[in-house]
């Protein structure tokens, strides 16, 4: 499962530097995946490309950037459940195509 940033979210970007994907992003920064630029997914506050989120699987033994919110404004995504072996997966295809 994806992890997502809820609205509680103050933007101080805690998170972003414990991301290994390179998948959180600052309000209204567009978000690099495989080379390519795409549109920000959220204008209001710091947010997750799902597509990148493995919840750190393949580097650690849990996602990172829960515990790194001051909020507690990071949570599962109930509407990305992946296992393990899907994000792992995710993680080996991020790295043939670039993060």
């Amino acid at each position: 499962m994806a992890i997502m940033i809820t609205d509680e979210c103050i933007s101080c970007n805690a998170c972003e530097a414990e991301c290994p994907n390179i998948a959180i992003y600052s309000p209204g920064a567009p978000y690099i995946l495989g080379g390519q630029e795409f549109a920000a997914l959220n204008e209001e506050h710091t947010y997750i490309v799902p597509d990148k989120c493995t919840e750190c699987v393949g580097f650690y033994d849990e996602p990172q950037c829960i515990p790194a919110c001051p909020t507690e404004a990071i949570v599962p995504d109930p509407n990305r459940v992946e296992t393990k072996e899907q994000l792992m997966a995710k993680k080996e295809h991020l790295d043939q195509v670039g993060r």
